[in-house]
């Protein structure tokens, strides 16, 4: 067989994969979309996992013994990252301010033991509290948080073929979606709250707004919040090294911190994290409460 004729077949084989798997593009951005700020363009998104799924199917070798679909879902999902992390919708002028923002937050929590209120930050930096709001807004806008990959990895694998998965695989996934799941029941109420409605019951940050009588800034604040602290508590359990030290050990936030981790710990034990991987945050949330009631009694 000609060299030429064997990059025939390969261009038609490629072509079918390519038509054959479309669908897939158009669910993983379906999976990923959802949980992006509003701006962000799906026709964007789409065409960038249209060229990610291209690139798998040139790189795709059935000889592996892996199943495309898993193979390309890889691609796919790295290509709306790499065009998510690509773009830079903050000026340096935000991005520098931002960083002003932080740095006057994170000692205002160490000073107060507590999240401070973006009247205290505004305070603190001798700004007006509206300009405060729309810097949250602008960062907000302008960033795609890292750690939301923790759900949209999770929800984006769940179609994948079981079949590929081995026995040590599933057991690992298993444990990490239980310890996701504990460390988001275990969250300060007003922070589970907006979790749970924002990323697993897609509700709009107005709407959660709404219930907390709050601005939609103080949720997205809130959002943030959680975000860290759950990346911190879930690191807590399986890369303790992974955590940053605290800069006050005994102080109050260190103390909390130290709570929450110990209740994710406490939230179920490696037999219940990979035998019940399948129960949702709110049937998680309802045991906690009754085995607190429990105790209380």
């Amino acid at each position: 067989m000609t060299t030429q004729l064997i990059d025939q077949e390969r261009a038609t084989f490629e072509d079918e994969l390519v038509r054959e798997h479309l669908p897939l593009v158009h669910y993983v951005v379906a999976e990923v979309a959802h949980r992006l700020p509003n701006h962000v363009s799906r026709s964007d998104l789409v065409s960038a996992g249209m060229l990610g799924l291209a690139q798998a199917a040139r790189s795709f070798d059935p000889d592996r013994g892996v199943a495309f679909d898993r193979f390309a879902s890889t691609r796919i999902r790295g290509a709306l990252l790499d065009e998510l992390r690509g773009r830079d919708w903050a000026s340096r002028s935000v991005r520098s301010r931002a960083r002003g923002m932080q740095a006057a937050t994170e000692d205002l929590t160490s000073r107060l033991g507590r999240t401070p209120t973006p009247d205290e930050v505004a305070e603190q930096l001798d700004l007006p509290v509206d300009a405060v709001h729309k810097l949250l807004d602008d960062v907000h806008r302008a960033t795609v948080l890292n750690y939301e990959s923790l759900v949209v990895d999770g929800d984006a694998e769940s179609f994948l073929s079981a079949e590929e998965e081995t026995p040590e695989e599933a057991i690992l996934a298993r444990e990490r979606r239980g310890y996701l799941t504990d460390a988001v029941a275990t969250l300060p109420e007003r922070l589970r709250l907006v979790v749970v409605g924002y990323f697993f019951e897609e509700r709009s940050m107005q709407d959660l707004a709404d219930e907390l009588g709050v601005s939609e800034s103080r949720v997205s604040q809130l959002r943030a919040e959680a975000l860290a602290l759950l990346k911190d508590g879930i690191n807590s359990q399986l890369d303790p090294d992974a955590l940053a030290p605290e800069p006050r050990p005994k102080g109050r936030v260190a103390r909390r911190k130290a709570a929450y981790y110990a209740a994710i710990a406490a939230a179920s034990d490696a037999r219940t994290r990979v035998a019940s991987h399948d129960a949702t945050i709110a049937d998680k949330v309802a045991a906690l409460e009754t085995r607190a009631a429990t105790r209380a009694s």
